[in-house]
């Protein structure tokens, strides 16, 4: 007998709406998405997904890229910090999903070669749950 389907959660998606609501939370105001917004604010935050893979028949485990934009180093800087442990902290019931065995990388000092702007970056793995179609 075959497993029922099961369709893993828009990862980009779901931490996005999670990362905002924290943001949101600590009265930090931050666009958070998939894409770099017109016009460029001086502070934002992009999430990409690099991969991961399928962690069990019912859970998704992506890789995500979070890019985190300020109006100078120190700003892009302090963002990210909360970014990060914001993530590394996210556990339990969102958006139809479950948060599990969060991890985050080190940061990555990257300013934007294209709008020079400054921007940090790190990696981000969670565990999601899918739901049975």
């Amino acid at each position: 007998m075959s497993a029922p389907p099961v369709a893993m959660p828009d990862a980009v998606a779901v931490v996005g709406a999670w990362l905002r609501a924290r943001l949101t939370a600590r009265s930090i105001t931050a666009p958070v998405g998939s894409m770099v917004p017109s016009p460029r604010p001086p502070r934002f935050v992009r999430l990409e997904r690099i991969g991961g893979s399928t962690h069990s028949i019912v859970t998704d485990r992506p890789r995500l890229d979070v890019h985190c934009w300020g109006a100078d180093e120190a700003d892009a800087h302090d963002l990210m910090q909360v970014c990060r442990a914001e993530l590394g902290a996210a556990r339990g019931p969102f958006a139809g999903t479950t948060f599990a065995r969060p991890a985050t990388s080190g940061p990555q000092w990257l300013p934007d070669k294209v709008s020079g702007q400054a921007r940090y970056a790190f990696t981000y793995d969670v565990t999601l749950r899918g739901e049975a179609l």
